[in-house]
């Protein structure tokens, strides 16, 4: 299925059915994480794993998969000493969704979509990013254009821009994946505030949503709430449709991070899951998925929508 399909589903308002986790999903079957660079480096051992997981989200009907590459840029790769190496897993990550596919038969096509993120390497043991390495580190934009380049050789379909919070990093980011002339979704990460409010994820300001507003343009084939708690996805819903009027996608997460592992002891049942995305449905999001906890138990109670 050529992403021509999903343009023309988003363009009708028909529903889009997104995968669930990969990189947590790894976890939760078993596969050590990287101490630096948490999920990226799995793929050169686990790919068994990796493509059951595929598997698992495609025979639920999901129109979408996420290759395993949101840790797998040069930038994430470089503290754990495996910089050299983030073409090779970018490519074994692609790859390895198309096996997917494939051994899932003419009836499970889906898009490929390459992960991308202008995240930096996180603290050990927490979910914030190590402010010594500055708000735009060194070679950040090389680091960018060097992903967004390795999708491409890959053969992905689609990127998704991933964790989207930080306005400078952001912009970059975009501008790199944009320049690729493959079909961008930008998602935006969200925590509470202060005043329980959504903020811009950043756990060293409080940015608030509308400073990424203004990368909202033309080049942007949809734009996603996610890796956000789901609580705090309608009212930045409300926030986002005063600054953009196209589709919208929400997949949420569930637990937290403690770099490099999730902790799943507070993870949504797929029963809250649903009644979460029928709200979000309701409320005219064409495409709902699932991002860190939420595997294919919750995305399971989502494929009835793509019947009707």
């Amino acid at each position: 299925m050529a992403y021509g399909l999903i343009a023309d589903k988003l363009s009708s308002n028909e529903f889009v059915l997104l995968d669930g986790a990969t990189g947590t999903e790894l976890e939760r079957r078993g596969v050590p994480m990287d101490a630096d660079a948490w999920c990226g480096p799995s793929v050169a051992e686990h790919g068994d794993v990796l493509r059951a997981i595929h598997e698992d989200y495609l025979n639920l009907g999901c129109d979408i998969i996420t290759a395993n590459t949101f840790a797998s840029g040069p930038g994430m790769l470089r503290a754990a000493g495996q910089e050299h190496a983030h073409r090779f897993l970018i490519e074994r990550a692609v790859a390895i969704a198309r096996e997917a596919i494939a051994a899932c038969g003419n009836d499970h096509s889906a898009v490929v979509a390459g992960s991308m993120s202008h995240m930096i390497p996180v603290l050990a043991g927490t979910d914030a990013v190590d402010p010594t390495l500055g708000e735009v580190p060194d070679g950040f934009i090389e680091d960018c254009e060097g992903h967004a380049s390795a999708l491409v050789d890959a053969g992905v379909d689609m990127i998704l821009l991933e964790m989207m919070y930080h306005p400078h990093r952001a912009a970059i980011a975009m501008n790199a994946a944009c320049a690729t002339g493959l079909p961008v979704w930008f998602g935006l990460s969200l925590r509470e505030g202060s005043n329980g409010s959504p903020v811009l994820f950043d756990q060293h300001a409080e940015r608030p949503i509308n400073e990424l507003f203004d990368l909202l343009d033309a080049r942007v084939s949809a734009v996603s709430i996610m890796h956000s708690r789901a609580d705090l996805i309608e009212p930045a819903i409300e926030q986002l449709r005063l600054h953009w009027n196209g589709p919208i996608a929400v997949y949420p997460d569930s637990g937290h991070f403690e770099m490099p592992q999730w902790n799943f002891d507070d993870v949504m049942t797929p029963g809250a899951f649903a009644d979460y995305a029928t709200r979000w449905r309701d409320l005219g999001c064409c495409a709902i998925g699932g991002c860190c906890g939420l595997g294919p138990d919750h995305i399971s109670e989502l494929t009835a929508w793509r019947e009707l």
